[in-house]
């Protein structure tokens, strides 16, 4: 229970953290923007099987791979790409964290 409240905790109210103390002006633009990158799950469904809660999502799925989280990096630091790099990698960060607790 815990693992799943941090988790989905991270997924949507660290965004909304994010988009409230740092983009005040467009905060919900920016909400948007960072919650849409959730889709990054959607590489999920290239696994067999899709869905296995004793695996780390990171460095197994293509767009959780270390060469994926960096280019999200490089995103959070373009001003024109920023909320989707930090997006992803929040994504990214709940994910870690999901493993660290799974381990």
């Amino acid at each position: 229970m815990l693992q799943t409240v941090t988790h989905y905790g991270i997924h949507f109210l660290l965004p909304l953290a994010i988009a409230l103390l740092c983009f005040k002006k467009q905060w919900k633009l920016a909400l948007v923007i960072m919650s849409n990158t959730m889709l990054i799950d959607l590489d999920h469904l290239l696994a067999i099987p899709v869905f296995n809660p004793s695996r780390c999502s990171i460095n197994f799925h293509p767009l959780h791979s270390y060469y994926a989280i960096g280019v999200y990096v490089v995103l959070s630091i373009i001003k024109k790409t920023r909320l989707l790099g930090i997006g992803f990698l929040i994504h990214i960060l709940a994910d870690t964290i999901d493993c660290w607790m799974m381990s």
